[in-house]
């Protein structure tokens, strides 16, 4: 049974995308006029490898610009070197079509920075490249001759530093997607824990995640419960990737060393019983975890 990461990075909430089309990194020599200038701001400068930042995208349109199509977002992250570590490319929340002159247009992701062997400056470059045959449009700003603009740097610092989740019960073993891509994820029983050190204070505990209610026999209510206390609850009724960012309190932590987390799937299923996923697989699966992260506030 096929049950393969979407293709991210991404969409919706943060989608990563770890490998790149050679369309998209085709070198452009058309002397074209800039339509849109690109910028990208994150929520902090400084961010340990597997953690959770904030970033806005944001193109002012040319004056005069006019969209034949609609483009993909280009995002590169690229070590000292400038070899490409990781990328973000997606589809704006807008269609490029629906782009107007002098418009700005602007829009934020989640995403997880991956566990990359690299630690110091990463170089983050923006483009708008065609989906169907690779070809880079011209954007105004510092381009590297490819139609790849730099936009800003970010620190990455050792995933020490992050606060250690350990995934107690109720979980699978951890699987990879087979393509070089570093995409990483945990299925959970219908019921699975995570535990970790209480750091006394109020944080943000991340979901990473989707499920398979076509497979589940129906929307799953997903609940997920902090030393016994509900702290979130939603409804997934598709496969779309969903990231949760629940707030909990220092008094929800509790007094104890160590903090519980408890995620209710609401349903499950086992693939080998499901005609339509035409596995085999044995196991109960609940939902498929791609990060879990506890952020203090």
């Amino acid at each position: 049974m096929s049950l393969g990461r979407r293709t991210r990075i991404v969409g919706g909430l943060l989608v990563w995308t770890v490998a790149l089309s050679g369309a998209a990194c085709s070198k452009q020599t058309t002397d074209e006029r800039a339509l849109a200038t690109p910028s990208f701001t994150a929520s902090r400068a400084r961010a340990p490898l597997g953690s959770p930042i904030e970033v806005t995208y944001r193109f002012v349109v040319a004056s005069d610009a006019k969209f034949d199509q609609n483009y993909r977002v280009m995002v590169h992250f690229l070590d000292a070197d400038d070899d490409q570590m990781w990328t973000d490319d997606h589809e704006p929340p807008t269609p490029t079509s629906q782009w107007k002159p002098g418009q700005t247009v602007e829009y934020r992701r989640t995403m997880f920075v991956p566990v990359y062997p690299y630690i110091g400056q990463a170089t983050v470059r923006m483009g708008l490249y065609s989906g169907q045959d690779g070809h880079r449009v011209s954007l105004a700003g510092e381009s590297n001759g490819q139609r790849s603009y730099k936009v800003g740097t970010i620190d990455l610092l050792p995933q020490q530093e992050n606060i250690l989740l350990i995934y107690k019960d109720g979980w699978h073993q951890a699987e990879v997607v087979n393509d070089g891509s570093a995409v990483e994820w945990q299925w959970t029983k219908r019921n699975a824990t995570l535990t970790f050190k209480n750091p006394k204070k109020d944080i943000w505990l991340y979901l990473d995640l989707d499920a398979r209610p076509d497979l589940a026999g129906g929307p799953q209510d997903l609940k997920v419960l902090v030393g016994g206390q509900q702290v979130d609850a939603v409804t997934i009724t598709d496969q779309q990737p969903l990231i949760r960012k629940i707030p909990v309190t220092a008094a929800q932590l509790g007094t104890g060393d160590m903090v519980e987390v408890a995620i209710d799937t609401g349903r499950s299923f086992v693939p080998a019983q499901v005609p339509s996923a035409k596995s085999g697989d044995s196991r109960e699966l609940g939902v498929r975890v791609f990060h879990a992260f506890v952020e203090p506030q």
